[in-house]
């Protein structure tokens, strides 16, 4: 049975590799290849920021969770790191602790902080892991095109709609709206744990370590469409990072990036069947495309399994 699924992002293709490696055809079409995605641009580390419903996401979060690990234990671009998050007010444990072995409560947490949580959590290098879903992909038996669509296509008995942010034009949704996100990355310094520090309104500050370079953040700005990168949010970025980790005040600074997180109320993840074709819907991820995608892509997969036996 011939699938077309739309969008190469991290959800793109892993709902593609699940429904190729189950035995479909399936080919991807996207306006943008793997490495121009917001994918490309995140910092990769499993969290579920900006999503919802919890009730789905942490399921889905879960599932991608112990798959990351157990790609972990075979690939180099996906490592197991430790890390801690500091809340300037107190709060419960996250909706989503059920799904980290190891959350453990901060006693004490740093000056300007009352509270926060440390635990495992999986970074992947998406500039390897992308190209490595494509060749899962390939040896799938699938194929990955560049092609702009301005309907969703007539052409195959299942069409399944990854496209983010472009699901506002291709489908008229207007309730998915940009959330702008600025990174800087940086030279490894050392660093091998992650952090992420809640400093107030519209203070967030990321540091993600990888193998060759540090990914610092970030900004989450809604409804704002510039990829260009802003020098002085950088400059402020950077600031606020290297109070907490003293480090990167000395690093060299490798590049910068902006990614425009596909946000929605909640995530659409739906089977509809107009006349003879079936179409799934799976975007509104936000900022966690990442966390949910095996979940998500499983999800699919027994959406369009379950419709078409």
């Amino acid at each position: 049975m011939r699938v077309i699924v739309l969008g190469a992002g991290v959800i793109g293709l892993s709902c593609a590799v699940r429904l190729a490696e189950s035995g479909y055809q399936v080919a991807v079409l996207a306006r943008d290849l793997p490495a121009e995605t917001t994918s490309a641009v995140s910092a990769a580390i499993w969290y579920p920021y900006l999503i919802s419903p919890p009730e789905r996401v942490s399921a889905w979060s879960r599932v991608t969770y112990q798959e990351l690990v157990r790609l972990a234990a075979e690939q180099p671009f996906i490592r197991l790191r430790y890390g801690s998050e500091y809340l300037v007010d107190g709060t419960p444990d996250p909706w989503w602790a059920d799904a980290v072995p190891d959350l453990r409560r901060i006693q004490h947490p740093p000056s300007g902080f009352a509270d926060g949580w440390s635990f495992t959590s999986p970074v992947v290098e998406m500039g390897r892991y992308l190209p490595y879903l494509t060749a899962r992909l390939d040896a799938a038996g699938g194929t990955l095109s560049r092609a702009t669509v301005d309907a969703l296509p007539n052409a195959a008995d299942v069409v399944i709609n990854c496209t983010g942010l472009g699901a506002r034009a291709l489908v008229q949704d207007d309730s998915v709206v940009p959330v702008r996100g600025q990174v800087m990355y940086v030279q490894q310094f050392g660093l091998t744990e992650w952090l992420i520090a809640d400093q107030g309104p519209d203070q967030l500050s990321y540091v993600v370590p990888r193998e060759h370079d540090v990914v610092v953040g970030g900004t989450s700005d809604a409804d704002e469409w510039s990829r260009t990168p802003d020098p002085a949010v950088a400059q402020d970025m950077l600031r606020r990072a290297a109070r907490l980790v003293p480090g990167l005040a000395g690093a060299q600074v490798l590049g910068h990036r902006v990614g425009l997180r596909p946000s929605r109320p909640e995530i659409r993840c739906q089977a509809l069947r107009p006349e003879s074709r079936l179409i799934v819907h799976c975007y509104g991820h936000g900022g966690a495309g990442l966390t949910v995608s095996w979940g998500c892509a499983d999800e699919v997969a027994g959406l369009v399994q379950a419709a078409t036996a």
